[in-house]
C-alpha cells in the first residue's frame, strides 16, 4: 500500500484559497477591472513577482514598495474567516493511506496557516515542502524532486495532484505521474493529463496507480 508517495500542490487544490488571494488584489486595488473569476484563471499558478509585474503593466502605474507586505496581510486576514478546504477533501484523505505531502509555491507561514485554519495540518505533519526553503519555481521540477527525496521515493514512485498548468509541467519534468483536478469547470485540463474533478475520484485514481507501478514492478 506504501509503494507510492502523493505529492499535493494547496492553493486551489487542497483548500479554496484561489479565490481568497484573488480577492485581495481587489480590495486593495479596486481600479482593477476584473472578477475575482477572471483574475483566478488569468493568475493560477504564478509567481507573485510576475502578478505585480503584470497588475503595474495593466494599471500603468508603479505599486508602492510595501504593497506585497500588506497584500499578504490581507489574504491572512481573508484566510482567518473564510478559508475551507476544498469540496472531500477531508473524505478524501481519510480514504488515502499512502504517504504524502504538500509541495507549494506558497511561503512557509502562509502554508502553516492555510493547513491549520483548514484543518488538514494533522494529515501532513511536517511533511510540508516551499518554493521559498529549495528555490525552485513550478514550471522547473526541483520542488517535486526534492519533496519525493526528502520524503524517500523514486520520482516514478510519486503521484503529483495539482490545478495549475505549471504544476503539471513541473510534474511532468519532474518524471512523476500527475493528475490534474480541474473544479467547476475553472480551466482546461493540460493535454495528456488525466483530469478529475471531484475529489471522490481520486482514490480509485491512486489505486490504479498503485496497481500498475506494482505490476511494472514484478514484470
Amino acid at each position: 500500500m506504501n509503494c507510492i508517495c502523493v505529492i499535493f500542490d494547496l492553493d486551489g487544490t487542497l483548500v479554496d484559497s484561489e479565490r481568497l488571494c484573488n480577492q485581495a488584489f481587489i480590495d486593495l486595488l479596486p481600479e482593477l477591472p476584473d472578477t475575482v473569476e477572471l483574475l483566478t484563471q488569468r493568475y493560477r499558478g504564478k509567481k507573485l513577482a510576475s502578478i505585480l509585474d503584470d497588475i503595474e503593466s495593466r494599471l500603468y502605474q508603479t505599486l508602492p514598495d510595501t504593497f506585497e507586505q500588506h497584500y499578504r496581510q490581507r489574504v491572512a486576514e481573508l484566510f482567518a474567516h473564510e478559508l475551507k478546504p476544498m469540496p472531500g477533501v477531508l473524505e478524501m484523505l481519510e480514504a488515502t493511506n499512502y504517504p504524502k505531502c504538500i509541495a507549494s509555491s506558497g511561503p512557509p507561514l502562509k502554508i502553516h496557516q492555510a493547513l491549520q485554519i483548514s484543518g488538514l495540518a494533522p494529515y501532513f505533519g511536517d511533511n510540508t515542502f516551499s518554493w521559498y526553503e529549495v528555490g525552485s519555481w513550478k514550471p522547473e521540477p526541483g520542488l517535486f524532486q526534492y519533496a519525493a527525496n526528502s520524503m524517500g521515493f523514486m520520482p516514478s514512485q510519486c503521484v503529483v495532484i495539482e490545478d495549475s498548468d505549471v504544476g503539471i509541467k513541473a510534474a511532468e519534468a519532474a518524471g512523476m505521474k500527475a493528475f490534474q483536478y480541474v473544479p467547476y469547470g475553472e480551466t482546461v485540463p493540460c493535454q495528456g493529463v488525466t483530469p478529475f474533478d471531484d475529489m471522490s475520484q481520486l482514490p480509485l485514481l491512486l489505486a490504479h496507480f498503485t496497481s500498475h507501478s506494482q505490476q511494472s514492478t514484478l514484470g
